[in-house]
């Protein structure tokens, strides 16, 4: 999916636009190359296989998700962007959860200008 963002601003809104479509390539493409995201778990995950792994588990299992900018702190090639959000899911046991969190994301400007996720950090899950 070829959205070119140039606001870090943007990241939050398109990633929960693109994961309640299901769209989990699209969702990959708002990762830098070597990112790393803490799952709601609290694991530790990075690279192509285990990114997509996770984000394909949150789309089985009907995930939808609602952020709210909370701060964003832009530097000359990295952003800081702190977001509230609700993640709607289907527990293992068929129930429909809802945690809800803020996570602290740093995002970082490639070479070409456009902004992508290099951490993604939802831990605080309540």
């Amino acid at each position: 999916m070829a959205t070119q963002i140039t606001d870090p601003a943007q990241l939050p809104r398109v990633f929960e636009e693109r994961l309640n479509a299901g769209d989990v390539e699209g969702v990959l493409s708002l990762f830098a190359p070597g990112a790393t995201m803490r799952t709601t778990t609290g694991a530790v995950i990075s690279g192509a296989d285990a990114l997509r792994q996770e984000i394909s588990g949150t789309v089985a299992a009907r995930g939808q998700l609602t952020n709210n900018g909370k701060h964003l702190l832009i530097g000359s090639d990295a952003a800081l962007l702190v977001t509230n959000w609700t993640l709607e899911i289907d527990a293992p046991n068929g129930t429909r959860v809802s945690p809800t969190g803020t996570t602290a994301n740093i995002a970082r400007q490639l070479e070409n200008g456009e902004w992508r996720f290099a951490v993604l950090n939802p831990l605080g899950t309540a």
